[in-house]
């Protein structure tokens, strides 16, 4: 059985569960998914907990079915690599914290002058309104190092 993306590349920058989540829904559909991860630590959901063979439960079922790469996109030759593998993609997933994407040279219209016929961008925490953010809850931090967990994605932006 043939299934509907099969034949379709998607080039992820992501961590957490919000675009991990949204990308493994695009695998189980048949889409060749690549994980982009930071070399050395990797996405930082991976150790939450060591359930699964010394990695967490939540990151080996939101990360199933697809490929994953270690790459420093910020060095010439991993960078090199990044835009090879964004020109062979149909779509890109980021979740990267706010203006990261753009100060990488992966805005949307970047991307699509790297050949990228889709953008799918940024699962974000809670938009650009910071009143929603509660100082005192960690996974909302003002600073944009925590991505929303397990928190309800009901409220996932995508631009």
């Amino acid at each position: 059985m043939t299934l509907p993306l099969t034949g379709i590349v998607v080039v992820a920058l992501e961590q957490a569960v919000s675009a991990p989540f949204a990308t493994r829904q695009l695998a189980d559909m048949g889409a060749r998914v690549i994980k982009v991860e930071r070399v050395g630590e990797g996405d930082f959901a991976r150790y939450y907990d060591t359930e699964v063979r010394g990695m967490a439960s939540h990151f080996v079922w939101v990360n199933r079915g697809k490929e994953s790469l270690a790459l420093d996109f910020k060095h010439p030759a991993g960078r090199a690599i990044l835009d090879e593998l964004i020109a062979s993609a149909d779509v890109v997933v980021q979740n990267l914290a706010p203006g990261t994407a753009d100060g990488l040279g992966l805005s949307a219209r970047q991307l699509t002058a790297l050949g990228c016929l889709v953008d799918v961008s940024r699962a974000q925490r809670v938009g650009l309104d910071t009143s929603l953010i509660d100082e005192r809850q960690p996974a909302w931090r003002a600073g944009g190092e925590h991505d929303f967990g397990t928190a309800d994605h009901s409220d996932m932006l995508l631009s």
